[in-house]
């Protein structure tokens, strides 16, 4: 005796070797003896084992699954009963057999219901299951047709349309992703390869902006629609008696931060740091406070920046020169021996005597010229400064972060034009530099302590055990030698300045702040700052890093020189850019090195550098990251 049988969803055969209530052992047509299930069986035969599956197949593929679910009717059935009425007889075995394959075949057009038994799918949902098959046929002929164009190096338009989504944000459910994902497997490329290589990556700036734009900016850089700040009038807010000037490249158009100094008539200094005051104009709960709270902070690459506030915002409120702008001032009183005495904070109008620009400011204000006995050249505020300059050392040295052996580091700058990129280099610390920075470090920390003493929450940056993190208390900053630092200094640029700033307009007059202690909006702007912050800086780095690539071949360097910095990691003279080079024999921290250019990929960012012999020594000190 012999059985038809199903097992993992196929039919097989085999010839009765022993049985039992709920099982039988068989030997297949294959020579193996198995154990099935009596609950498998479908049917018995005799007829000759080799023979039955041939038959049964042959008969099945002649059957119109359609007519067969036209005479089933609508109630429950056997297979034996259904095979009678198609058969119009009586089935053999083979028969019988055939029905049971071809009601197996078609789940949408019958439900199992038991052992033999089933019942006919409804018309709805039998159309409705047909439709879906018939768009899935449709959908993967379309994935073939992409697929072939892909392979042949044609990129449709389709798929053009969505590449930067499929690189950096894919939906594995759409048809473009599933062609994409297959031609990328049939061709053995990884996307962004398979995507260069058709055309979908003319540009590797333009790629990485993409992806940062997708993750961070996915509705795009526009502002929307949003009401106009109001202005406070020149009545809310007094004049204050000074002239005052701002220090910034050429390309700033967010001018945050002033200095003025009058000298008092008892001798002492009033240093004065204004800073602009765009929370006077901009309501809490506003359209521009949401848009505060959404950016979080101005981005800045090589060649551009995607500012927080809208342009003609900025405009309302950067310190421009010529104006009268709104300020909140710190007011510092510092003796001859530039000992700081007194502090007084004001929300005022500031007259901008002058927009200063480094490049023009520089070459009348630097170190040779402060040392020429004879005061070097004449320049507006020579005397203003000079005197700030003093102050500024002072200042550092008041932080005990005042070490004149301390070997130069240097800033980059890069500029991109039509292209090609300029990095220059800049000494970290020098005059202009420090005038300023230690003045907004005096300003952060003491506005940090008004405001702390004042049981008013802030943002603060602190530093400890070489970590830098936020805090809504005010901790020490290591790094800076200042008992705490809040970031009040920037407000056109980033949103914790923009809400310590907040807080400060509060204090001096008075009022309730915004944020109280243990509010939980002011927890939430300073996480989602914190970590929007860290991803800004990290797609500037990506993009310097790709123009730093980008210099080697625009500058046909080829044996580039870097200095050891511990084990095989170098930095490479004249560029931001740090690397680990395999293979470097033993050498000391501040050996001078050449290095050959092996391979540049620009696309994956990545280069291959090989040492080629030592060329020198230097003394080095590990960078700190700015955290001013």
């Amino acid at each position: 005796m012999n059985v038809f049988y199903e097992e993992s969803g196929s039919f097989k055969v085999g010839a009765v070797v022993s049985r039992n209530d709920a099982s039988l052992q068989v030997d297949t047509l294959h020579g193996k003896r198995a154990k099935i299930k009596s609950a498998n069986v479908m049917l018995e035969f005799n007829s000759a084992l080799t023979e039955f599956l041939p038959a049964v197949e042959k008969l099945a593929a002649e059957i119109d699954i359609d007519f067969l679910w036209e005479v089933s009717g609508q109630d429950e059935f056997g297979f034996e009963a259904l095979a009678a009425d198609y058969w119009g007889h009586t089935p053999n075995a083979a028969e019988a057999a055939a029905i049971i394959q071809r009601l197996f075949e078609a789940p949408m057009y019958f439900y199992k219901k038991g052992k033999g038994r089933f019942k006919a799918a409804p018309e709805e949902s039998l159309k409705a299951a047909l439709a879906g098959i018939e768009k899935k046929k449709r959908e993967q002929e379309q994935i073939d047709a992409w697929v072939a164009e892909l392979k042949s190096g044609r990129l449709p338009d389709a798929i053009r349309t969505q590449l930067m989504t499929l690189l950096f944000r894919p939906d594995k459910n759409t048809l473009e992703f599933k062609a994409f994902d297959q031609a990328c497997r049939e061709r053995n490329l990884p996307p962004v390869r398979l995507a260069a290589e058709i055309g979908g990556i003319p540009s590797v700036p333009d790629y990485l902006m993409a992806g940062f734009l997708l993750e961070y900016f996915p509705k795009g850089t526009g502002f929307g629609q949003y009401a106009a700040p109001e202005l406070p009038g020149d009545e809310e807010l007094p004049l204050a008696e000074v002239a005052a000037f701002s220090i910034d490249d050429a390309a700033t158009t967010e001018i945050d931060d002033a200095l003025s100094l009058v000298e008092l008539p008892n001798g002492n200094q009033r240093v004065g740091i204004h800073i602009a005051a765009p929370t006077l104009g901009v309501a809490p709960g506003s359209d521009i406070e949401k848009l505060v709270f959404q950016r979080l902070s101005t981005v800045y690459f090589p060649g551009d920046k995607i500012t927080m506030l809208p342009d003609e915002l900025v405009e309302q409120f950067t310190l421009k020169e010529g104006q009268a702008c709104p300020a909140v001032s710190l007011y510092v009183e510092v003796t001859p021996e530039f000992e700081p005495v007194g502090y007084e904070s004001r929300i005022e109008r500031v007259t901008i005597a002058a927009n200063l620009r480094h490049n023009q400011l520089e070459q009348v204000f630097n170190e040779q010229t402060l040392a020429d006995p004879d005061g070097g050249p004449d320049y507006p505020f020579k005397r203003e400064l000079t005197w700030l300059w003093q102050f500024a050392n002072a200042l550092e040295k008041r932080r005990g972060k005042y070490d004149p052996t301390r070997p130069v580091q240097m800033d980059y700058n890069f500029n991109v034009v039509d292209g090609k990129v300029q990095i220059t280099l800049r000494k970290r610390g020098a005059p202009m530099d420090k005038l300023v920075s230690e003045l907004m470090i005096l300003a952060n920390s003491e506005w940090g302590r008004m405001l702390a003493e004042a049981d008013i929450p802030a943002m603060y940056r602190a530093q400890s055990m070489g970590k830098v993190r936020m805090t809504t208390r005010p901790e020490p900053h290591i790094g800076l030698g200042v008992a705490q630092y809040a970031w009040s200094t920037s407000p056109l640029r980033r949103a914790t300045d923009f809400v310590n700033q907040r807080q400060l307009t509060a204090m001096i007059r008075g009022d309730k702040p915004e944020f109280e202690q243990g509010n939980a909006m002011l927890f939430a702007i300073l996480r989602d700052f914190d970590a929007t912050y860290s991803a800004y800086l990290a797609f500037q780095d990506r993009m310097e890093h790709f123009w730093c690539l980008r210099w080697f071949s625009q500058e046909g360097v080829t044996e580039p020189t870097a200095t050891l910095i511990k084990e095989d990691l170098v930095r490479i003279d004249g560029l931001p850019l740090r690397l680990r080079v395999p293979g470097l024999p033993e050498l000391a921290s501040g050996d001078k090195v050449r290095l050959a250019v092996i391979r540049i990929d620009e696309l994956t960012q990545e280069i291959e550098l090989r040492y080629a012999g030592k060329v020198g020594h230097e003394d080095v000190q590990v960078e700190e990251d700015s955290t001013v």
